[in-house]
């Protein structure tokens, strides 16, 4: 059987459709990232009166900063955090979902509403939910007695924050689950249970390494969206405190960028940003895609 082929008569006629495309990465993308490149080597005043060209003076001082240096402890727990919960859920979830008949449809509906909400009004929710005068988890918590207050505690400060975060991406992630699961061969399942594997034998034996390709490319975009996409969570709820505690370096940048207008060094933090993404990204296909199988 051949492959019928689509050839242009032309050259301008691809061109014509690839021009939208090459120009929405130009705009939104190249252009910006050439600017935070070049910025992040100039050192400006508060006023953007005057500029002077430092070099890698904003790196250095970055990687001196004990500031910074926090803020990458605070992303690290961060984002493992907030990536091992929203999958984890959403894999029991899928599961859950995935073993019913009748109600399938109406629980995906449930569960799928969550990834509507913008990241900072999921903030806001879980910063009522979890409010110490007026929440009702602190209140249950009291009576089971621990005293919690996010404003005053780190620790409470960075679960409420990986929860309110991993609440907006388990919809997310429990879409691609429950496609994967569903995806499974039934007479695989069938044939471990005639062997008398047990069902959870069976999960972790047949279906959890049939979802090895689901899972690798969720772990990519769980760990991008932790690190960029959850500004909107950190601002709702915590702002970056209490004492930096929930300071993360996408939120740092916005802090020293459009609250100190130290514009050099916020370029500089975003080149770092950018260059850890790619990094844990090539990480991830070289080596982890390795384990996964197709």
């Amino acid at each position: 059987m051949q492959t019928k082929r689509t050839t242009f008569p032309g050259l301008w006629l691809p061109l014509a459709l690839l021009a939208p495309q090459v120009a929405i990465t130009l705009v939104f993308f190249i252009w910006p990232a050439s600017q935070a490149l070049w910025q992040s080597v100039l050192r400006q005043d508060v006023f953007g009166l005057s500029t002077q060209f430092v070099g890698l003076d904003n790196f250095a001082r970055l990687l001196a900063d004990p500031l910074y240096h926090n803020a990458l402890v605070v992303t690290f727990w961060f984002s493992l955090g907030t990536t091992a919960l929203s999958m984890s859920l959403a894999l029991l979830f899928a599961v859950m979902v995935n073993r019913m008949i009748r109600s399938r449809d109406t629980y995906t509906t449930l569960l799928v509403w969550p990834y509507a909400v913008a990241p900072a009004i999921a903030g806001v929710l879980w910063w009522f939910i979890f409010n110490p005068s007026i929440g009702i988890l602190p209140y249950v918590l009291r009576g089971l007695g621990y005293d919690w207050n996010h404003r005053a505690s780190g620790t409470d400060a960075m679960i409420l924050v990986i929860v309110a975060a991993a609440w907006k991406q388990i919809s997310y992630n429990f879409l691609f689950f429950l496609a994967g699961l569903q995806s499974v061969p039934q007479s695989l399942i069938e044939a471990a249970a005639i062997d008398g594997a047990g069902r959870f034998k069976r999960f972790w034996t047949i279906v959890f390494p049939l979802l090895s390709p689901v899972t690798f490319f969720l772990l990519v975009v769980n760990v991008v969206y932790a690190m960029f996409d959850t500004f909107g969570v950190i601002h709702a709820t915590t702002e970056g405190g209490p004492s930096q505690a929930t300071t993360i370096l996408v939120y740092k940048v916005y802090r020293d960028g459009f609250v100190n207008l130290n514009l050099g060094s916020s370029a500089a933090q975003s080149v770092i940003l950018m260059a850890i993404v790619i990094v844990l990204t090539v990480i991830q296909f070289r080596y982890i895609e390795r384990r996964v199988n197709y």
